[in-house]
């Protein structure tokens, strides 16, 4: 048993990524891996993911780590594992094996650390554990990531410039991710002929990714009550009738991600109602797929989505009204409560450690809008971006309820008609879009989004 097996790594791609930092800032860095989090004892932990930033740079989800980066060198700080380890992980490699695979330039015990450490720049890691390390070594305080100061906003703005445009070894890791996270919605629809909860189509779905020597990227929804944007229990019943939302991503060894949404009948066969919302979900979906290329406003693409989605319910009775003012004032926001996307990485929504910062273009803040609050990624999209494209209908009751939506729109809803749509909870259809000089690649497209199409892939196994 070894910390290295499986993983595929690149030394070229991680020595560039290095230089690359270094050609735009003249300080060193320091970046911390992060340690895991003990349940009741010690030696019961959580599972342990490295932070993303060290790892964009060092390759390996070592614990217990830091990596120095200055002038397009590495050195790697980590202690030996001791002796008595061995009875319990087997042998471990040791720290000059590590440095050697990962192409680091020195490496030195974590008490060394401090000695290395004068006038370094840092992003502090979500763990209080290695924030107050993080803090002592620096000898200063540290600021949450997403608000840095000083020299730690300019190594924060450096890797945001890297990290948003995926070089050829992350499009590699993403390509296996996307591809698994296919196979495991295939494996979902497949399994929902013999499924009783919800927990049977997601442990079908997990399966498909934990046999891959990968784990889920995110924790899966898998449910009936598609209106609750992240649910994360399993315990409900499939009944016919029913949707079913999928929202299961994939991430490989070293913390690439996916990211797929796809909504299917239980029963295996759309009710006329349910039909009629998803084809206006899937109308807004590959509209805005067809609308990303180089140089394309992302919020524009949310505006369409907007548009496309408020026209498709004036056209159901839903929504009355012209589909530009309703859009003006957010009405389409009752049912598509959140942005149409984010950017996808190292992380499923990737850098939002780091806020509005990675999010945004500089002098861009959030709009206080009803319909654009919630969009993550509001920058102009340039080629090597991965982003979802992930449009919705859901009808939450805190929203639809709410007595201040009831009055403010009391002559823009159709509330009698939206009654008959009473068997669509949620519906979403999400792919991960990578921008491409030539326009756009879908890396999910493998996996069906029209409707018949997923019907037989349900059906034939019902």
């Amino acid at each position: 048993m070894t910390i290295t097996r499986g993983y595929n790594l690149s030394t070229n791609t991680l020595q560039q990524r290095r230089q690359k930092l270094a050609d735009l800032i003249n300080f060193p860095v320091i970046l911390w891996s992060g340690r895991s989090i003990p349940r009741n004892y010690p030696a019961l932990t959580y599972p342990f993911r490295a932070s993303s930033h060290f790892l964009y740079f060092a390759g390996l989800p070592l614990e217990n780590a830091a990596i120095r980066l200055e002038s397009g060198k590495l050195e790697l700080f980590l202690d030996d594992a001791p002796a008595s380890s061995t009875l319990w992980h087997g042998e471990m490699p040791k720290r000059a094996e590590i440095a050697e695979l990962i192409g680091a330039d020195a490496a030195f015990p974590m008490a060394e650390l401090k000695s290395r450490s004068t006038n370094a720049a840092t992003i502090a890691i979500q763990d209080s554990w290695t924030q107050l390390q993080q803090s002592q070594i620096l000898a200063r305080p540290l600021t949450p990531p997403k608000s840095p100061i000083g020299i730690d906003l300019e190594l924060t703005k450096a890797i945001i410039s890297l990290r948003l445009s995926h070089d050829a070894g992350s499009l590699a890791e993403l390509r296996q991710a996307a591809a698994v996270t296919v196979e495991a919605h295939k494996a979902g629809m497949a399994a929902t002929r013999n499924a009783q909860i919800e927990a049977g189509v997601r442990a079908a779905m997990e399966s498909v990714i934990i046999s891959e020597n990968m784990t889920y990227a995110y924790p899966s929804i898998v449910t009936v009550h598609g209106e609750v944007l992240h649910s994360e229990h399993y315990h409900n019943s499939l009944q016919a009738g029913d949707l079913l939302l999928a929202d299961v991503g994939a991430e490989t060894s070293t913390g690439w991600a996916a990211d797929v949404t796809r909504t299917w009948p239980v029963s295996g066969k759309f009710s006329p109602t349910q039909r009629a919302i998803y084809d206006v979900v899937l109308a807004a979906h590959d509209a805005c797929i067809d609308k990303i290329s180089p140089g394309v406003e992302y919020q524009d693409i949310h505006l369409l989505a907007a548009r496309i989605m408020a026209e498709g319910l004036v056209e159901l009775g839903i929504l009355r009204g012209n589909v530009e003012d309703l859009v003006e004032m957010d009405a389409h926001a009752l049912f598509f409560v959140h942005g149409i996307g984010h950017l996808i990485g190292l992380d499923v929504h990737d850098m939002e450690d780091l806020g509005d910062l990675a999010g945004y273009e500089e002098g861009r803040t959030r709009s206080s809008r009803f319909g654009l609050g919630f969009l993550r990624l509001n920058r102009v999209l340039r080629a090597g971006m991965l982003v979802s494209i992930e449009p919705g209908f859901y009808q939450v009751p805190a929203i639809l309820n709410n007595p201040e939506n009831r009055a403010k729109y009391e002559d823009f809803v159709n509330w009698e008609e939206l009654e008959k749509f009473a068997d669509v909870r949620g519906i979403r259809i999400e792919d991960d879009i990578l921008v491409i000089d030539e326009g756009r690649e879908v890396l999910t497209g493998k996996l069906p989004t029209q409707a018949p199409e997923i019907e037989e892939l349900v059906a034939v196994n019902t």
